[in-house]
């Protein structure tokens, strides 16, 4: 496809990827974080409640756990099936072998803690691509490049959404964190 040329062409561009994906995708990956870490506090208030006997931890479990809730709507606001669970657990997973992974770094295993890092990574991406339609139906949003700012100069130069052969080429998996690495992007504000 063409390169954008103008202001209006790259608003016209931004608007129909908001149509189609309507998510401040910068915003909810903050927000993602915040539900791992929610998750985890509901985890270790479980453990914590075992370990000691002291039923004042299990006791706050439902209090995070509506927090976490309430976080989880403002990224999934409607689903079908078992949606809501399958993020919430990819989510979890996610989070946790990111865990083992910083463990291995730790210890010097740099081998075993890249790859962790890389399967956690793919959760990650498997979260966003159930959540934003990819993985249930709506495919061609894998082969399609996000639009974002050049950084060769700072005008407002943008290449519209392409379908390259690398991306034809690569797995279903590598389209999503090909697709991730360029909408979803923490820096953008």
């Amino acid at each position: 496809m063409k390169k954008i040329e103008n202001v209006q062409e790259f608003v016209e561009k931004l608007d129909a990827i908001k149509k189609v994906n309507p998510k401040d995708l910068s915003s909810d990956q903050d927000l993602t974080i915040g539900i791992m870490n929610l998750i985890s506090i509901e985890e270790h208030l479980m453990f914590s409640g075992a370990k000691t006997g002291k039923t004042e931890f299990y006791d706050l479990i439902n209090e995070v756990r509506e927090m976490r809730k309430n976080a989880m709507l403002k990224i999934i606001p409607a689903y079908e099936g078992e949606v809501w669970c399958i993020s919430k657990h990819l989510l979890a997973a996610s989070m946790r072998v990111f865990e083992v992974g910083t463990k291995a770094l730790a210890s010097g295993d740099k081998k075993t803690a890249y790859e962790l890092f890389n399967q956690s990574y793919e959760l990650y991406c498997m979260f966003w691509g159930l959540n934003m339609g990819i993985l249930t139906g709506d495919k061609k949003n894998l082969e399609e490049k996000p639009t974002k700012k050049s950084a060769k100069d700072k005008a407002v130069a943008v290449s519209a959404p392409t379908v390259s052969e690398d991306v034809k080429s690569q797995s279903g998996i590598s389209k999503l964190k090909n697709w991730v690495r360029n909408a979803v992007n923490c820096c953008i504000e």
